[in-house]
C-alpha cells in the first residue's frame, strides 16, 4: 500500500476510534490519575500514641464490625508508624467470594476509624478504573480492549504525526500564532510526541493486566498459579499473624505489605513482602503459609526470577507508577490527562473541518446558482 494510502487509512482509523471511544476513553485516563494520587484524597485521622497491636488482634477488632456473614480477606499492615491498619472482607458464596467492607483500624487502640461498603469513593473509582462497574471478569475485558485501543491509537498517532524532512522542530512545538484548526493540531500532536512513550508503557501494562495469560503467552511466561494445601480433620490452622511469624523467619528483615487470608481449606495464606531497601511499590517477594502445618510450603521473589517472568512482574509497578521513584510517579499520573486532552482537541478539530466543509459546500451552491 502506499505511504500516503497508509496514512489516509491510519488517519480515518485514528479518527473514529477516537470520536466513538472518547468518552470511556477518558473516563478510564481520569480514574487511573486520581488512582495514582489516591493518597492525596486520603483522610488521616488522629491515631493513638504507643506500641501497636499484632495482625490477629487488629484482624480481630476488624471483625466485630463487619457485616454479618463476612470474613476476612486481605490485611494491610500500618504502611509506616501512625497509619492505620486496613482489613478488607468478603461474603463467601458459592460462585466465589464478593466484596464486602473495607474497615481502616487504629492499630495502637485497636478502634474501628472507618467503615466503607461498596460505595467508597475511591473503591468506586477503582472500580470504573478496573472494570467500568460492569462486573469483575467482562468488565476487565472491556477495559483490556480499550487499552488495546489506547495502543493502536498512540500507534497510528505517531504515524500520522511523523513529519516531513525540515519540518522535525516544529513537530515537536505549537506555533505562538497558531489558532483553530492549527492550535488544536499542534497541541494534539506535540503533547502526543513528548507522552507517547509513557502513554504506550501505562497503555501496555493496562492490557497486560487485564489478559494476564495471554499476554503472558507471548512473551512465553506462565503464570503459576497459587499452591493448594492438604487439610486434615484433626489439624487447627494457624492465625494470621502465625503465619506472619512463619514467613518472616526466612526473611526478617524484610517488612509485609498485605496478606491474602485463606477462604477455603485448601488455601494457603499468601503474604507478600518487600526487601529492605526496595522502593514503594516494587513488585514483592510472595510467600505461601500452610495454615494447618504452619510453615513455608512456597516463595517468588521477583529479583531471582528468569528475566520475561520479571518483566511480567513490573507490569503492575509500571502501570500504577510505583517503584521507580517519584519522577515515574508523577508522569504516570499525568499521562490520564491525556485521554481528556486528545478527545477535546480532536473533537475540536473535527467540528471546525466540518463546519468549514459545510460554510463551502453552501458557498458552492450559492455560487453556482448566480452563474445560473
Amino acid at each position: 500500500m502506499p505511504e500516503a494510502s497508509l496514512r489516509k487509512v491510519l488517519r480515518l482509523a485514528h479518527l473514529w476510534l477516537g470520536l466513538i471511544l472518547c468518552l470511556p476513553l477518558v473516563l478510564i485516563g481520569l480514574t487511573g490519575t486520581i488512582l495514582t494520587f489516591e493518597r492525596a484524597f486520603e483522610v488521616h485521622p488522629t491515631l493513638a500514641v504507643g506500641e501497636a497491636h499484632g495482625a490477629t488482634e487488629i484482624v480481630a477488632a476488624a471483625a466485630k464490625a463487619a457485616p454479618a456473614g463476612q470474613v476476612p480477606s486481605f490485611f494491610v499492615p500500618p504502611a509506616e508508624p501512625g497509619a492505620a491498619a486496613t482489613v478488607r472482607f468478603s461474603q463467601p458464596s458459592k460462585g466465589g467470594p464478593a466484596r464486602g467492607a473495607m474497615i481502616s483500624v487504629d492499630p495502637v487502640s485497636l478502634a474501628v476509624l472507618d467503615t466503607a461498603g461498596p460505595g467508597g469513593f475511591l473503591r468506586q473509582v477503582h472500580m470504573l478504573h478496573a472494570n467500568l462497574l460492569i462486573g469483575t471478569r467482562e468488565g476487565r475485558s472491556v477495559v483490556g480492549w480499550l487499552g488495546v485501543v489506547m495502543l493502536a491509537m498512540g500507534i497510528s498517532g505517531l504515524v500520522i504525526w511523523w513529519p516531513r524532512p525540515g519540518r522535525w522542530r516544529a513537530a515537536f512545538a505549537v506555533a505562538r500564532n497558531a489558532r483553530g484548526v492549527r492550535l488544536h493540531r499542534e497541541l494534539h500532536g506535540a503533547v502526543g510526541i513528548w507522552g507517547l512513550l509513557v502513554f504506550i508503557t501505562v497503555s501496555f501494562s493496562g492490557v497486560w493486566l487485564a489478559f494476564p495469560d495471554t499476554m503472558g503467552a507471548m512473551v512465553g511466561v506462565e503464570a503459576a498459579p497459587p499452591p493448594k494445601v492438604q487439610h486434615t480433620e484433626d489439624a487447627t490452622a494457624i492465625d494470621i499473624g502465625q503465619a506472619i511469624a512463619v514467613a518472616q523467619g526466612g526473611l526478617p528483615d524484610a517488612a509485609v505489605k498485605s496478606v491474602s487470608l485463606p477462604m477455603r481449606p485448601d488455601q494457603p495464606f499468601r503474604i507478600n513482602m518487600a526487601h529492605k531497601g526496595d522502593a514503594d511499590g516494587a513488585p514483592a517477594v510472595t510467600i505461601f503459609v500452610d495454615p494447618w502445618a504452619a510453615r513455608v510450603i512456597e516463595s517468588r521473589d521477583p529479583s531471582t526470577l528468569a528475566a520475561p517472568l520479571r518483566f511480567a512482574a513490573w507490569q503492575r509497578a509500571l502501570h500504577t507508577g510505583m517503584g521507580l521513584g517519584p519522577v515515574w510517579h508523577v508522569l504516570v499520573g499525568l499521562t490520564g490527562f491525556l485521554p481528556l486532552l486528545f478527545a477535546v482537541t480532536g473533537v475540536s478539530m473535527w467540528l471546525m473541518k466540518r463546519r468549514t466543509r459545510k460554510r463551502m459546500a453552501v458557498r458552492g451552491v450559492a455560487m453556482a446558482e448566480a452563474a445560473e
